[in-house]
């Protein structure tokens, strides 16, 4: 199984990507508060509790004093992480200095919470009901047979061994996602994200097209959250689930993240471990999984493992000279790493797969894959990614002072503004928030 905590934090990262009146839905479950602050780093976890009952805005001056010099870097991370998730808001005073206070919806449910606690909407099903559940080994090798069906159908359906129940129209959503093809006579290549999605980054993919399905990005996410609290193994009756949330399980059961299983008169899912773990700690590092990959100071690649899946994800970005039963045999070589970054693959995405897959030999070395390496494979990105292009817009000619700056706060609470110049008042955001920028501009007049 994936290290998960790898998916929490890309997870939390599409939390983060919520727009700020999402964010403020998701926070009227007291639930998806604590999940949040379980997310958080240390610091940030102390941060939230230390302001958790002060209802007036802190100086930033005044937050930086809580911490040593030396720990300067680490409040910098923690204060970024609570702004990118709304968890706390940054205003400024009349003399331009920072303030910073919790969120009032964030901090009043997850008060709540402290204090009364609260019941999930489902309890799991009594064992007199239920038929034989699946062990946790049965549950986890029901996960890994779903995701590398469902890879290898996405990535080379030749080489599947079984067909997937994963709808026509949902197969095609990932396809337009993950995979790019420049011509009809070039196979399909996996993008930057599908890259992502090979190490257990689905999940984005299927919140990001869940508006043209017809679902609320923040009711999926609200549910996926809310399945960190169940237990993994057992059994929650379906008939507690909204129409909308049993057909959310539906998809996850043929990505792996549950199992239907269905009595005489009840149904029922089970989550397996990948689903009760999206939102843990990513200070957890207790669910190490078992690597495959040595790399050597000559960049040649063994890779002991008997699966499909892994050859043809290695095959993204190196070149696989043999396969033997259960050695895959290849070398890093600048070509092969050429073909990834042409295609959106980055140099820091297969030096993390490299190292979360190190073999056990080499895992407890430090570093577990050589510095020259690592080094050598940033390089030959830098020689390709000297600019990045940013789609933005720029807006001149405000009527006043006070529309410029209401202009400005708006475009930071949605995370779109890259640039301000307060003499010339000029702006320029990102086009990602241009319908909700025109929209707001309108307003003003």
């Amino acid at each position: 199984m994936p290290q998960v905590k790898i998916v929490a934090r890309n997870f939390m990262d599409m939390v983060a990507s919520l727009l700020a009146v999402k964010l403020d839905m998701l926070y009227d479950n007291s639930f998806i508060c604590e999940v949040i602050l379980r997310s958080l780093p240390p610091l940030a976890k102390k941060y939230v509790l230390q302001l958790l009952y002060i209802d007036i805005p802190i100086s930033a001056k005044s937050m930086e004093e809580w911490v040593l010099p030396d720990g300067f870097s680490k409040h910098k991370v923690a204060i970024d992480r609570l702004i990118q998730l709304r968890v706390m808001t940054e205003t400024f005073d009349r003399k331009k200095e920072a303030m910073y206070r919790l969120n009032p919806k964030f901090q009043f449910n997850l008060q709540k919470h402290i204090v009364h606690g609260g019941v999930l909407p489902r309890e799991p099903m009594p064992s007199n009901i239920t038929v034989r559940l699946p062990s946790l080994e049965e549950l986890e090798a029901f996960a890994v047979e779903q995701w590398e069906c469902f890879l290898l159908h996405l990535i080379s359906s030749s080489e599947a061994g079984k067909t997937t129940n994963i709808s026509s129209s949902m197969m095609k959503i990932f396809q337009r996602g993950l995979l790019s093809q420049r011509d009809d006579r070039e196979p399909p290549r996996l993008t930057e994200s599908g890259f992502q999605f090979l190490l257990w980054y689905i999940i984005r993919e299927y919140i990001t097209n869940a508006e043209e399905r017809g679902v609320d990005s923040a009711d999926l996410i609200a549910f996926l959250l809310e399945l960190s609290f169940h237990v993994t193994g057992k059994a929650y009756n379906t008939n507690t689930l909204t129409d909308l949330q049993r057909s959310i399980t539906k998809d996850l059961s043929d990505l792996g993240l549950v199992k239907l299983q269905q009595g005489r008169k009840e149904s029922w899912f089970i989550p397996t471990k990948l689903a009760t773990n999206l939102s843990i700690s990513l200070a957890d590092t207790t669910s190490r999984k078992q690597g495959f990959i040595v790399i050597e100071t000559n960049f040649r690649l063994y890779a002991y493992s008997t699966s499909k899946l892994h050859c043809e994800i290695l095959r993204l970005f190196a070149r696989v000279e043999y396969q033997l039963p259960n050695l895959i045999v290849g070398a890093i070589t600048k070509e092969s790493l050429y073909k990834a970054f042409q295609n959106g693959i980055t140099a820091e995405q297969i030096i993390s797969f490299l190292q979360q897959n190190a073999h056990p030999r080499v895992a407890e070395r430090i570093p577990s894959v050589p510095e020259n390496v690592t080094d050598q494979i940033r390089l030959w990105e830098s020689d390709l990614n000297r600019v990045e292009m940013i789609p933005a817009h720029l807006y001149d000619e405000f009527p006043s002072k006070d529309v410029f700056e209401a202009a400005c706060d708006f475009a930071r609470e949605y995370g779109g503004l890259l640039w301000e110049d307060s003499k010339q008042l000029r702006i320029i955001v990102k086009a990602d928030i241009l319908t909700e920028m025109k929209e707001f501009l309108r307003r003003q007049k």
